[in-house]
């Protein structure tokens, strides 16, 4: 493992990186060991002064890991969440039922742990504004499973071109439709059965159809 200091973060590589272009991903950052003790108030005292460096880590990289920080609690993961300072997007047009933690954070989701989940971004093309940025945090380590797959969909896009171009030729003339029946209420057993009064955030049909991408 070898590791690059930058002030308060050092740039570690783990097994599970994959590497595109010569590009780690992701990019796993962890305290740097001549900082001691890195607590939870100086972690995100370190992400607001070195805000720069970090949004140019995730720029590179597409995603960044960070391990070995003082970040036990959903209450501690939103502190972090709210020191990078970025705007808040309301979970409109999301598919998945979850529930409100506290502050931005959110359940991943409310279905069985059997269910498979779909990749986060998917169904979010369903309404005109999606998010720029997620953020993921483990409270308790499942025993088994529980893992959230990530991608680089601009790398994936290359390589469907690649070994499907007629295709993606045919998907960029003519453009992807989605259909999705919606219930009135949320489906628990499913892990895209958020109903279309939790999805839209009204009761009103009318108003739902407003904020809907026709």
């Amino acid at each position: 493992m070898k590791a690059h200091h930058t002030h308060h973060f050092t740039e570690i590589q783990i097994p599970q990186q994959r590497s595109y272009n010569s590009i780690s991903f992701p990019s796993v950052l962890s305290p740097n060991p001549t900082t001691v003790p890195f607590s939870l108030s100086l972690f995100t005292k370190a992400i607001t002064t070195q805000k720069q460096f970090l949004d140019s880590v995730l720029h590179e990289a597409g995603a960044v890991l960070f391990r070995g920080f003082d970040v036990k609690t959903a209450k501690d993961f939103n502190d972090v969440v709210e020191a990078f300072g970025y705007d808040e997007l309301p979970y409109v047009g999301g598919a998945a039922p979850r529930t409100n933690v506290v502050g931005r954070v959110f359940t991943a989701n409310e279905s069985p742990p059997d269910q498979r989940f779909l990749f986060t971004m998917k169904w979010l093309r369903l309404v005109p504004e999606f998010p720029s940025k997620l953020f993921f945090f483990c409270e308790v380590e499942p025993e088994s499973g529980g893992e959230t797959p990530i991608v680089l969909s601009h790398v994936v896009y290359e390589r469907m071109k690649q070994r499907y171009p007629e295709f993606v030729e045919q998907l960029e003339q003519h453009g992807l439709l989605y259909t999705r029946v919606l219930g009135e209420e949320d489906d628990p057993s499913s892990p895209i059965g958020r109903g279309w009064k939790s999805t839209f955030l009204t009761e009103d049909k009318s108003l739902a159809e407003e904020r809907f991408e026709l």
